[in-house]
């Protein structure tokens, strides 16, 4: 599929019957007003894929509501080990025994609460959350074990595992017409505390400006994340106005060299490569007031789908039971098109990306 076959187009506000809107959704600073808040619109994963991609069209992305079987996530939170090969053809429940799982990993830091399951991941809550942050949402954790540990997650073997799911990329495939996918390398497995600091507002075309392909983003939840336990919020038809954004910047770059263009971090652009920490200033100054942010219920298996320039920022994690908030982003590109070749080393810190 071309890239402009998926190019998003306003569409009407969308709600859905008998779920409430929930309250005090915001992003790092500030709350979001209920009558700007709107749940977003769950895709049944046997939806036809006709109307799949014409849903990311007009609404620049989709919620896909149970596409990865459950335990086939929740794996990657537990305690296994199983060969790349054979890990797709076993029953879940032989799935789990030797290899570290993600908070495993975590076991010999102070993150986790003491006493605690390290599959429920729940944060110490002796410990300063700010301390503790994931990659890609403020500054790296103090202690220099976690900032080790962060780097090693990306290379542990059932994550790695994990991000061959045939469901996930079968389903990439067939929303964009194409006959192989490529997984960018530079994944972002990433965790956040509660009372911890967010992932600003941006698009992720900020990130990714070498290469002129399309590319679609994958946003995994590892667990199920309530609506107030910091998954993402979207900012609604909003794809218009992310590549006005990005035409703006483009303008003012167009002196620049071309490493200063690309960089998320150049001089037009605000700390961490974000357009806001706010949700509710960022719709009246940028949007006009209008539009709604979207946010959801997620549950392990679901996955949301979203085009390059759609807006949106993680939620403020304010889990009342102290969960820490556990997600992967996966960025693919047709194979042989012209890609972002600098996402294609593991994340590390400093990487300038």
């Amino acid at each position: 599929m071309a890239a402009a076959a998926v190019e998003t187009l306003p569409g009407t506000e969308r709600h859905v019957d008998g779920l409430a809107v929930p309250s005090g959704i915001g992003a790092n600073q500030g709350v979001i007003k209920n009558v700007h808040i709107q749940r977003l619109r769950p895709t049944p994963k046997d939806t036809p894929i006709s109307e799949i991609r014409k849903r990311l069209k007009e609404d620049g992305y989709i919620f896909m509501k149970g596409l990865i079987p459950r335990e086939d996530v929740l794996n990657v939170r537990k305690q296994c080990a199983i060969p790349l090969l054979s890990f797709f053809s076993l029953s879940a429940s032989s799935k789990c025994s030797r290899i570290t799982s993600y908070f495993q990993h975590w076991g010999d830091t102070s993150l986790l609460e003491p006493g605690t399951s390290p599959q429920d991941g729940i944060f110490n809550s002796s410990e300063n959350p700010l301390h503790h942050g994931g990659i890609g949402a403020g500054d790296l954790p103090l202690s220099e074990k976690e900032v080790e540990t962060l780097i090693s997650s990306h290379h542990l073997d059932n994550y790695l595992n994990f991000l061959e799911n045939p469901a996930l990329r079968q389903m990439v495939r067939d929303i964009m017409a194409w006959k192989k996918e490529i997984l960018l390398r530079r994944t972002m497995l990433r965790h956040n505390p509660p009372g911890g600091v967010s992932t600003g507002i941006h698009y992720d075309k900020l990130f990714l400006r070498d290469g002129g392909a399309f590319f679609l983003t994958a946003w995994v939840p590892i667990g199920d994340v309530s609506a107030n336990g910091g998954g993402l919020i979207y900012l609604s038809d909003s794809v218009p106005l992310g590549r006005a954004i990005e035409d703006d910047f483009s303008r003012r770059a167009a002196n620049f060299t071309k490493a200063e263009r690309i960089n998320a971090y150049n001089i037009h652009m605000h700390k961490f490569g974000i357009l806001s920490n706010d949700g509710e200033e960022f719709l009246g100054r940028e949007a006009g007031g209008k539009g709604k942010w979207l946010v959801g219920d997620y549950e392990a298996g679901d996955v949301v789908f979203h085009d390059p320039y759609m807006i949106h920022a993680s939620g403020k994690n304010n889990d009342a039971g102290g969960r820490i908030r556990l997600s992967t982003d996966l960025r693919f590109y047709e194979e042989g098109s012209n890609m972002d070749e600098r996402w294609m080393d593991y994340w590390t810190p400093g990487d300038g990306l």
